[in-house]
């Protein structure tokens, strides 16, 4: 059961968020300030710093929270399953973690419009992709012909990055029409059956 102080601070961060997108799809991203998104809000500055501790965090999110929410998903997937399909697993779960779809595609759009949103998108990619390459080489088996484990995990991990990031960008240069989950699919199947 959730707490009055927890529900409040549901509410202000919702609040604080609306606020942010609205005024980045209004104005723009770099043209938009914390000083307007707080006083929009009906908050301080201070008190929008509680909540985010960035302006990059009201679009990108915890990627902290989020990033430990994939490995630990990948983790959990049954043994048998692929690494192919335990990352697939993981990506399902992340995509909706913070947002409904229609926040999801505004929040991405604005990510992949604005570079340096963009740029911080990447570099806290770049870190999950490094804390799944254990998780992945531990699916892996060691037989004849394998690649040197470390060099297959890398590999794996980061074409499922691209094939989600490319499906991402395309989902929403799409205004979300086609399914996200079919997108990524079709990447990773024109990478997989044409390598």
């Amino acid at each position: 059961m959730t707490t009055l102080w927890e529900r409040s601070r549901q509410v202000a961060v919702q609040t604080i968020l609306d606020t942010a997108v609205r005024l980045f799809a209004e104005q723009g991203y770099e043209q938009t300030t914390i000083a307007q998104i707080a006083r929009e809000a009906g908050i301080s500055q201070r008190s929008l710093f509680r909540y985010f501790g960035t302006k990059e965090d009201l679009v990108c999110g915890d990627q902290e929270a989020l990033g430990e929410l994939l490995k630990r998903t990948v983790e959990q997937q049954p043994a048998e399953m692929s690494a192919w399909d335990a990352l697939r697993a993981g990506f399902e779960v992340i995509l909706t973690a913070n947002h409904p779809p229609e926040r999801a595609l505004e929040l991405s759009r604005l990510i992949f419009e604005t570079p340096s949103l963009r740029a911080r998108y990447i570099e806290k990619r770049l870190r999950w992709q490094a804390e799944l390459v254990p998780v992945v080489r531990a699916r892996l088996g060691d037989g004849p012909g394998h690649a040197a484990p470390d060099t297959q995990a890398k590999a794996i991990v980061a074409t499922v990055f691209a094939c989600i990031d490319t499906a991402t960008e395309l989902w929403a240069g799409h205004d979300g029409r086609i399914d996200l989950a079919d997108l990524y699919d079709q990447c990773l199947a024109a990478v997989r059956d044409h390598g």
